[in-house]
């Protein structure tokens, strides 16, 4: 599963990332995340993450401005014989926030479940990240149910991507 660099009108580009890049990633997970802690009571997943295993495990892209700086992640997995790409994290770097990346990840993210012929995107929240549940629902997912799992109360979303093709 690999996806050229994509520039944008924002002035970034989005590529593939690879094992150099995960001390960015690690530092822009620590430090968006981190703000989560009081309100989880422990840090969020994605903090506990081991991303040199997940660069060599799932598709993870990067988004990087014209200086190669990196202001943004996103990582997917897909089960064998899914139809749907799950977005395992989407994360923007606290400097970055606020400014759209977020919105070009994610429409990178359909592009890219598409291109892999998936027909929906899957994700999953903290119930106390809820920045992370509007922002969701104004892109189009649609709140699936709520369970506790590995210890956190969990909000699932889910997106059709053949109701896009059609419009």
């Amino acid at each position: 599963m690999t996806t050229p660099s994509q520039s944008t009108q924002l002035g970034v580009f989005i590529t593939k990332a690879s094992v150099d890049d995960v001390p960015a990633i690690k530092n822009m997970v620590d430090s968006a995340y981190s703000k989560y802690i009081h309100r989880i009571g422990q840090p969020p997943a994605p903090m506990l993450e081991d991303y040199h295993s997940v660069i060599q495990t799932s598709p993870v892209f990067v988004l990087k401005d014209n200086n190669q700086t990196s202001i943004g992640a996103i990582m997917f997995s897909c089960d064998n014989g899914a139809k749907s790409m799950k977005i395992n994290n989407l994360v923007v770097s606290p400097a970055g926030q606020g400014r759209g990346y977020g919105r070009v990840l994610m429409k990178y993210a359909e592009s890219f479940a598409i291109s892999q012929n998936m027909l929906a995107l899957e994700l999953y929240t903290n119930v106390k990240m809820y920045e992370n549940i509007q922002f969701y629902g104004k892109l189009g997912f649609s709140e699936e149910g709520r369970r506790t799992e590995d210890g956190f109360e969990r909000v699932y979303f889910y997106k059709d991507l053949s109701r896009d093709e059609k419009s």
